[in-house]
């Protein structure tokens, strides 16, 4: 896979109870990140690292993260195919650069900078 899924997220009104129900579903081992309502699923095996935590804004989702050489150029292309921008590249120094876009139906996509990793 040229570009491999790398990081997951599932967000909602609570964030909490989200990461209990996927501890207790798929025994997965999670880490809370201080005063952010966000813990860290920790990779496992085969599995790929992830997130779960209460939505910032709006409505929860699901949501994959690509990883890229440019999430500029990833947010180019997939606006020139129809897609939207929904969060512009941002840096959370000495952790990740990404970006989220709509495809045309909608759906949110992140983009992850190749020399990070989301964990």
């Amino acid at each position: 896979m040229a570009n491999p899924v790398i990081h997951f997220e599932v967000t909602g009104k609570d964030g909490d109870a989200l990461v209990s129900f996927y501890e207790q579903l798929f025994g997965w081992s999670t880490q809370p990140v201080p005063g952010l309502g966000y813990s860290l699923v920790e990779k496992e095996g085969d599995g790929i690292a992830g997130g779960i935590g209460t939505s910032q804004n709006g409505p929860g989702m699901v949501t994959f993260y690509v990883q890229v050489e440019d999430p500029q150029a990833a947010l180019d292309k997939a606006e020139s195919l129809g897609g939207k921008t929904v969060l512009p590249v941002m840096t959370i120094p000495d952790t990740v650069t990404l970006a989220l876009f709509a495809d045309p139906e909608g759906h949110v996509v992140g983009v992850v900078a190749r020399e990070t990793q989301a964990s």
